[in-house]
């Protein structure tokens, strides 16, 4: 790949929160994620673009490690229309679209997500991953590196089926987003489907499934089939962003985005991508919303 690996720009949409259970950074620097694969449960270790991994999965996840790290990306495919984004395509050479190859890990998360703050939804994952998930495989022996603790595999579709209705309740998810999550595993095999499948037909399957729109499609084929249009439209804070950061100027909608972004047709995911990576943001004119509790509802 050109441009020195950045593993943390190319991996980092896949973290839930600096806790997330299926996926941590190490003191080396190395990236630790853990997946269930169609051959079982597996942990990768990732350092300067080379891996290793452990459990059942471990094949499978190894197989599909050069897509991961976006090896089947095409980052020559975009051109810049603005400078800013020049500026950070200049910055991040090494940046790829990953492609996990996984639908449910990036959907389930993503239909936290919904309607929520990020702070809410990433408490809301690692409370159901730790309570119903499993210990990630491990190495067995001794290694030149120190393996994170907490590591833990999602549940598997019937696992998460069998969430009685307290206990999303006692991880602050409504009834439903906890509706959409058991549909969605109920059709856990037509989903993974998806991960293969052109950018459109994969964003009709995933939206047939009732509470899946076009916000938490394309949060999950960005990650899961690596689809550089897949914008976020219908996000609380991206048309904010792309607007300043493209106009300096406030208050941008959706459809200001989209007319913004038009010229990057059929790249417009990997356009708002050097965008947040600006790190230009709207200034705050406001107090943050505070999280809340369904049971304050």
């Amino acid at each position: 790949m050109a441009g020195r690996f950045q593993g943390r720009v190319v991996l980092g949409p896949l973290r839930r929160g600096g806790a997330d259970p299926t996926y941590r950074v190490a003191g080396d620097g190395a990236v630790w994620r853990v997946s269930r694969t169609p051959e079982g449960p597996a942990t990768l270790r990732v350092a300067e673009g080379l891996g290793e991994a452990w459990g059942p999965g471990a094949a499978w996840m190894l197989g599909r490690l050069p897509a991961l790290l976006g090896e089947a990306d095409d980052p020559g495919a975009f051109v810049a229309h603005h400078r800013v984004v020049a500026q950070a395509q200049h910055r991040h050479p090494g940046l790829r679209l990953c492609r996990t190859g996984l639908v449910l890990e990036s959907l389930i998360p993503s239909v936290l997500e919904q309607k929520v703050t990020t702070a809410e939804a990433y408490a809301s994952w690692r409370h159901l991953v730790r309570k119903f998930g499993e210990p990630a495989p491990l190495p067995d022996d001794d290694r030149p590196f120190v393996v994170p603790e907490g590591l833990r595999v999602m549940p598997d579709p019937l696992g998460w089926a069998r969430i009685p209705s307290w206990e999303w309740h006692l991880a602050n998810v409504d009834a439903k987003r906890a509706d959409t999550v058991v549909r969605a595993v109920r059709v856990a095999a037509r989903l993974e489907e998806a991960a293969g499948m052109p950018y459109e037909t994969a964003k009709k399957r995933l939206e047939a499934v009732p509470g899946i729109g076009p916000w938490t499609s394309a949060e999950t084929l960005q990650r899961s089939n690596g689809a550089p249009d897949a914008l976020t439209v219908g996000d609380l804070h991206l048309p904010g962003i792309v607007g300043y950061a493209l106009t300096g100027k406030r208050g941008a909608t959706d459809a200001d985005m989209l007319e913004l972004l038009a010229p990057y047709a059929g790249q417009r995911h990997r356009a708002a991508r050097y965008i947040l990576l600006t790190g230009l943001t709207p200034p705050r004119r406001g107090p943050r919303r505070a999280p809340g509790r369904i049971s304050h509802l």
